[in-house]
């Protein structure tokens, strides 16, 4: 059956010589994964670019039916094309560590495989604006994620909350002055960002990467994190 959807890449694989599989966050039916084969050679008309993470595509899929825990399917896309094309994110050094960031984190929290309006709007309006802003995104990551935990289930009210959990669990607290600035980032859109020095946006998003430990099981490791510590000065 076909079905038009919206949807961001997360990641894929190559598979075989010239295919590859790739997994999808769509707007109607959540995280899928399909197999596009021969897409890596070089008469392809869907040229390997469209699947680079959090590409937002618009798309005309063949699904199969529901996915169970027994049985994964991967389905087959009709028609690709780029819905909105990146101007600065793929080719500035900033936005592409923390692209590759977010990937990571979305790649290990999403599985719902219903659609979900509401995530994908958040999910596809806070990527344009990374790409579309000039400057002082340096704490989109941490705003991006905050904000996440609205969607995924395990939003905090304030900071004082998260290091209430941090506690319990016998993790590292914030100090006064961090629980204040996690405040402000918690209540703020992208735009009004504050300034925050590098130390402690290390700090923040070291316990704002624990708390989400505590609600992901999935999480584990974050390999991204090193190279968008040492990028985002």
């Amino acid at each position: 059956m076909l079905n038009k959807t919206r949807g961001i890449v997360i990641n894929y694989i190559r598979y075989r010589e010239t295919s590859v599989i790739v997994n999808i966050f769509t707007e109607e039916f959540g995280i899928q994964t399909y197999i596009e084969n021969g897409v890596r050679s070089a008469k392809s008309k869907n040229k390997i670019a469209l699947f680079q993470p959090l590409t937002l595509l618009d798309l005309v899929i063949y699904q199969k039916g529901k996915n169970t825990a027994a049985n994964k399917q991967i389905h087959r896309i009709a028609e690709i094309k780029c819905n909105t094309p990146f101007h600065t994110l793929p080719y500035d050094i900033y936005k592409s560590s923390i692209a590759l960031f977010i990937t990571e984190i979305l790649g290990k929290s999403l599985k719902e495989e219903t659609g979900n309006h509401f995530l994908f709007e958040f999910l596809h309006n806070s990527i344009v604006w990374l790409d579309e802003v000039e400057e002082h995104f340096e704490n989109f990551h941490l705003q991006f994620l905050l904000q996440l935990g609205t969607y995924l289930g395990f939003s905090p009210e304030n900071a004082h909350e998260i290091s209430n959990e941090l506690r319990i669990h016998n993790l590292p607290v914030l100090n006064q002055t961090l629980e204040n600035q996690l405040d402000v980032l918690l209540n703020t859109p992208y735009h009004q960002s504050p300034k925050i020095d590098r130390h402690s946006r290390n700090q923040l998003l070291e316990s704002i990467i624990l708390f989400y430990r505590l609600h992901v099981d999935t999480l584990g490791e974050i390999k991204s994190l090193t190279v968008l510590k040492e990028v985002m000065r």
